[in-house]
């Protein structure tokens, strides 16, 4: 979760709609909550955690998607830009159903679920 609230507005530009944890009263929820009200209500998560990924590998889960921020402590407008280059060159349906890492280099899928056997 320690994206920030700007990414709503480059998911707006390109057709989406966005919450921040913290608009819906959900900033102290746990990630199992948070991945629960995202696979309900349809949604990807916009992470720099870890944690989210890790949930969906060892549960094997189908979702929801997650766009993952890796590489460093990234200011606003350079999560922005990295938001900006995934909603161009990542299709919405291969978002809903994969872990999208993205950095300042490139975009890795790998799409859910993701089997322990496979690995």
């Amino acid at each position: 979760m320690p994206v920030s609230s700007a990414l709503l507005d480059v998911l707006q530009a390109h057709g989406h709609e966005g919450v921040h944890a913290h608009h819906i009263g959900k900033d102290r929820a746990s990630d199992r909550e948070l991945m629960e009200i995202a696979r309900r209500d349809g949604r990807v998560i916009i992470t720099a955690d870890l944690d989210f990924p890790r949930m969906l590998a060892l549960s094997e889960a189908d979702g929801p998607g997650v766009i993952l921020f890796r590489g460093g402590n990234y200011s606003d407008t350079e999560m922005c830009g990295l938001l900006e280059r995934v909603l161009e060159e990542v299709p919405p349906e291969a978002l809903e159903r994969s872990v999208s890492v993205v950095d300042q280099k490139r975009i890795r899928i790998t799409r859910l679920p993701i089997s322990r056997t496979s690995q």
